[in-house]
């Protein structure tokens, strides 16, 4: 072989060994190796609560399809996260609005492999509703106490208190679905529900119930991650960019619905009313406003925390490793272009 052909075999050797290294050195959405371009349909899932204010108000104002252009945009609703993992896992769901506790629980089910959390929607928006004789958490020995689904966001939450309060066992936690929890309520046959927004104002308003903990109050700052983004793996990597457009919609209903209090609470009213068929009085709806903050941060420094709670709930035989759950990549990208504060991984970006 003379000197040409030779240094010509070493430059193509180099060029395929750095692309190989590239591939496998990065984790992120815009690994051009994998992009397949826009999707033709994104499949989107979501909760008809207020604690997912900004996923009804992008589908409702048509905030989501008008960034997705020609994509397709499908929903579908739930009543909790662990049915909505389900789907995501079993590939029928590509992007979804759901809580801390399932969105973990995805991860680690999946061995880290099959979600990534892309961005916060909400913070806040849980209590733990009691009767009126109800005066502290040892009064509720022997009676029963609702939450919307076994391990979901709030179950974990009620489950970790009573632990920690050496109440595991004497208080009965029965997984309910929030309709249903109400009219349980009202027939006496449960005495307490730990529930998001808007559910919680509902029983006090109906139900007659009264606050026992605002769970805002058990977080330092009373700022939690109630409901996240996640994003299938395998999506985010083949389409980015229709990731991205979901994300600017969703940053886009976020900041109107904090510039716009009154008319964002009218049109999450009439998301809920084609939902569930019925609207919530203005009372119920401005509770329930009030005791939520919109925020598209995650607040990635608590998930370890919250990896650790599942297991004092005792709905995980051990803590999750959260390490490289996180791609704020996109997220990032939109807020930047907007000139908005980029929101912190904490490390959970890295393995």
């Amino acid at each position: 072989m003379n000197l040409k052909s030779a240094i010509a075999v070493a430059l193509v050797s180099l060029t395929a060994l750095s692309a190989c290294s590239r591939a496998d050195s990065t984790d992120t959405a815009s690994a051009p190796s994998e992009s397949k371009g826009a999707a033709a349909e994104v499949r989107l899932g979501y909760f008809p609560n207020v604690t997912h204010a900004a996923a009804l108000i992008g589908v409702e104002n048509g905030l989501f399809a008008k960034e997705l252009g020609d994509t397709k945009l499908t929903t579908q609703t739930f009543n909790a996260g662990p049915d909505e993992v389900n789907a995501l896992l079993g590939e029928s769901l590509d992007i979804g609005f759901i809580g801390s506790g399932p969105a973990i629980n995805a991860y680690a089910k999946s061995k880290g492999e099959a979600v990534r959390l892309v961005a916060g929607a909400t913070s806040g928006g849980a209590q733990l509703v009691v009767k009126p004789e109800i005066n502290s958490i040892e009064d509720l020995k022997g009676k029963v106490v609702a939450t919307p689904q076994l391990a979901n966001t709030q179950d974990v939450s009620l489950k970790k208190y009573l632990a920690e309060k050496n109440l595991t066992g004497q208080i009965t936690v029965q997984n309910v679905e929030n309709a249903q929890t109400l009219d349980l309520f009202k027939k006496g046959d449960i005495q307490a529900a730990w529930v998001p927004q808007p559910w919680s104002a509902r029983i006090i308003e109906e139900a007659g119930a009264k606050v026992l903990i605002d769970e805002k109050t058990l977080w330092e700052g009373g700022a939690f991650p109630t409901t996240v983004v996640i994003v299938r793996t395998k999506f985010l990597q083949e389409h980015p960019e229709t990731v991205e457009a979901v994300l600017k919609g969703h940053v886009a209903a976020t900041e109107w619905a904090k510039a716009n209090s009154d008319e964002a609470k009218k049109t999450v009213n009439a998301a809920l009313e084609k939902l569930t068929s019925k609207k919530l009085g203005d009372k119920i709806l401005d509770a329930a406003w009030d005791n939520i903050e919109l925020t598209t941060d995650p607040q990635a420094r608590h998930f370890p925390q919250l990896a650790k709670d599942a297991v004092t709930a005792g709905v995980a035989k051990e803590a999750a490793e959260v390490a490289g759950y996180a791609d704020f990549t996109l997220l990032n990208k939109v807020l930047q272009a907007q000139g908005k504060t980029q929101v912190q991984a904490a490390g959970l970006d890295k393995k």
